[in-house]
Parts: C-alpha cells; structure tokens; sequence
C-alpha cells in the first residue's frame, strides 16, 4: 500500500491497461461541535468506505469525485481541499490509485449543480446504506484500515481550522488564434477550435468545487472561454477591465486590490484572464498563502497552459483570508 500525496491533480494518463484511476471524497460536516464523516456499505463487498469510483473517459479527476459522490449517496458536493490518496494493487495485478478530497454538501439547486451532468438515483445493489458518524466511530467502522489515511489528514486540518474552505479558481483562456494570424485588434482576437473545446472541457471541472460567481477579462478569448460554464450555471459574468493585458501593464495594483477582494468574499469563484497577467495574480495568492503553499504555486512562464485551472483552497481567518491548499487542473479534451 503506498499513500499518494495531495499537492496537485494530474489529468496525464499511465497505461489505461495497468493503471486504474478512480477518485472519491471524504463528505463532512460539524454538528453539536463534533466533526462527523459519511460513509458507505457495499453490499457486494460487505464493507464500510469512503464513496468513490473509476473514472469514466474524458473525465478529469475532480469531475470524478464530485459525480461519483452524488452517484452513492445521493446527495450533491462540492469539492474542498485535496487529501492524501492511495496506490495499491488489485487481484489482477493491476494499479490502482485513489484520489480523494474534502467535500460539503451543496444545494440541489446551486448554480455549480445546474451545470452538472445529470446522475441517476442511487443503486441499492451498489449501495444499501449510507451513515453520518463521528470520526471516531467512522475511523472503527471502516474496513480496510488505509481508508483511515484519508480520514486522519481531514482531521488534521480541521483541527487546524483549515478544513471549512471555498474555491477561487484562476484559470488562463483556451488556446487562441496566433497573434500573427490575426488582422484585427488585439482585444477582439478568438479562440481556435482547440480553444473552444478546452472551455467546454473545464465546465464539469468548475461545477465540481462549487464555482457560483464568475469575473472574466472583457477580452474575447476570455469572456468565450467561461461563456460554456455561466450557461449551463446560468450565471452572468462579471467582465473587467483591470484583467485584460493592456490595463494589467497600465496597472498592475488593480490586479491585485482584485484578487484581495476575490480572496476576502469567501465565496466559489473563478478568475479567467491571460499569461501576462499572471504573475500580478500569483504574487497576491503567496502573500496570502501559508509557506508550504505558497512553494507550490507556478513559478516558471507560462504558469498555466492555454485551458489549465489553478483551483486554490481559501479559508476565512482571524487574520484575513488564507490560501491553505493548491491544485493545477488541465481538463482532458474528448
């Protein structure tokens, strides 16, 4: 058994024919002052674990989780800060590896489920029983004694008042038509094909951390780029002209007072702009991350690929928002 670290999320494959993945998340909640899990039995199996999946094709690993929870408890989630996973091998000498989250549940009729696919009603073959319990009685329930690695990280950060968090996702529009290419001005230049099938590839990924308000570049290749999510969310953007590449360069403090506001409202959102602009971006994210974090934000040109999401995990503290966890998503194309 091998425990998977929770820095990031890869979308790369392995060899489909000795790797499966699969992704899940640990559903929590705090009642009476008491930190409770949801866990659930398979009746096939005869055990108590955490709901998970494999991963269907053309999904990324977030998709997977968040469906796979409303597949086996038949509640919505949103997915919060990532977990340690795990590596093992099956009966038929295959990998398998586990990728899992924090999650809350969510409202049916939340914008970021209005832009889910839709999910059948849970299968009582699969599925007979889904329990609420404390963490204590949940660590004794589970059956294979790995699940508890998941479950001693959640504990950890909620003892350490990281656990309650929302999502500000920063993400790079999709892949443009060349400058060269172009004849007509630069705020007016669009996506390639390739570029509108990244957008469409980031809506699952959006809708599964919760993602309910929206501000974009006024410029096309970004406005087109979140224009598939805030219509299957049914929500309006927010389009700025702080985030297009001249106004950055013309101001770069407007950039960052932005990104304090966005960090400081608390609530899932997501920030589509350009490579130019990023840096401005990521220096605001380090300032308010604590140091762990802060090293595994980007670094190096061009930080985000045409289409990639940085999702960052932002808790409200006593002394402001905090950024306590981090994770590049570059969604798959189909």
């Amino acid at each position: 058994m091998r425990v998977r670290g929770a820095t990031g999320v890869s979308t790369s494959a392995d060899d489909p024919a000795t790797v499966i993945e699969s992704a899940g998340a640990l559903v929590w909640r705090v009642r009476d002052g008491g930190l409770q899990v949801q866990l659930i039995h398979r009746p096939r199996y005869d055990d108590w674990s955490w709901p998970k999946g494999k991963v269907d094709p053309g999904e990324a690993l977030p998709t997977t989780a968040a469906r796979e929870v409303t597949e086996e408890t038949g509640k919505p989630v949103s997915l919060g800060l990532p977990l340690p996973g795990l590596e093992y091998l099956t009966p038929e000498g295959r990998v398998k590896r586990v990728h899992y989250w924090a999650a809350t549940r969510v409202h049916s009729r939340s914008p970021a489920v209005t832009a889910r696919a839709p999910v059948p009603p849970v299968d009582p073959a699969e599925i007979d029983d889904v329990r609420w319990l404390g963490v204590d009685e949940a660590a004794g329930r589970l059956t294979r004694a790995a699940d508890r690695i998941p479950l001693e990280a959640l504990i950890e950060e909620h003892e350490k008042g990281r656990l309650a968090t929302t999502a500000l996702v920063v993400a790079r529009h999709g892949k443009a038509l060349a400058r060269t290419s172009w004849h007509g001005d630069e705020a007016s230049r669009p996506l390639t094909p390739t570029g509108h099938a990244q957008s469409a590839a980031l809506v699952p990924v959006l809708a599964a951390f919760g993602v309910d308000a929206v501000v974009t570049s006024r410029w096309r290749r970004c406005a087109d780029t979140i224009e598939p999510y805030s219509r299957a969310a049914r929500l309006e953007s927010l389009p700025s002209e702080y985030v297009t590449e001249a106004d950055h360069e013309r101001s770069p403090s407007r950039v960052a007072a932005l990104i304090r506001a966005l960090l400081e409202a608390g609530a899932p959102s997501l920030l589509c702009t350009h490579r130019p602009v990023l840096p401005t971006v990521l220096d605001v994210l380090g300032q308010h991350s604590r140091r762990s974090v802060a090293s595994a934000l980007p670094t190096k040109d061009p930080y985000l690929e045409p289409g990639e999401a940085l999702v960052t995990h932002v808790t409200q503290s006593a002394k402001g928002p905090r950024v306590v966890g981090v994770e590049k998503v570059l969604p798959p194309l189909h």
